[in-house]
């Protein structure tokens, strides 16, 4: 692989930020962005980046004249529920990023998957395999 072909398939420092917050990639990169979506890690990467905006925007709060327990009482409810909302609709906002890209929002449900595979295998060994109308009970989406 040549670095023009590396640096094409991977985005810059720029690239890389916005695409954190919601811009999208080009085509070239939509194996990196599957992957980032999707593969190992991608929970843990989505967290950390939506806890990141409360922070600033919270910090500056800190810069007030005020006790320990003021600064607190202040910005913990409001970050702790940040970093809670971020974890109760990480899959709804993968789903919705890998739409956005044009790939198939049900990567999401990948790792799951390849889990929890023996338990289907097992499944189909003792039973049969599933019926057909099954098929659209398979991915983890709520609507």
């Amino acid at each position: 692989m040549s670095a023009d072909t590396a640096s094409a398939d991977k985005p810059n420092l720029w690239q890389y930020l916005t695409y954190c917050y919601g811009r999208r990639l080009p085509a070239s990169m939509n194996r990196w962005v599957a992957e980032d979506l999707a593969g190992d890690g991608a929970v843990r990467r989505h967290v950390i980046r939506m806890a990141i905006p409360p922070l600033l925007v919270l910090g500056p709060l800190w810069l007030i004249p005020a006790s320990f327990y003021v600064h607190l009482e202040m910005t913990a409810p409001i970050y702790i529920w940040a970093v809670l909302m971020a974890v109760a609709l990480n899959k709804v906002w993968r789903r919705h990023r890998l739409a956005t890209h044009g790939m198939d929002p049900n990567l999401v449900d990948v790792i799951k998957r390849k889990r929890d595979a023996h338990i289907h295998d097992d499944y189909a060994r003792r039973f049969g395999p599933r019926p057909e109308e099954a098929k659209w009970q398979q991915n983890s989406s709520p609507f």
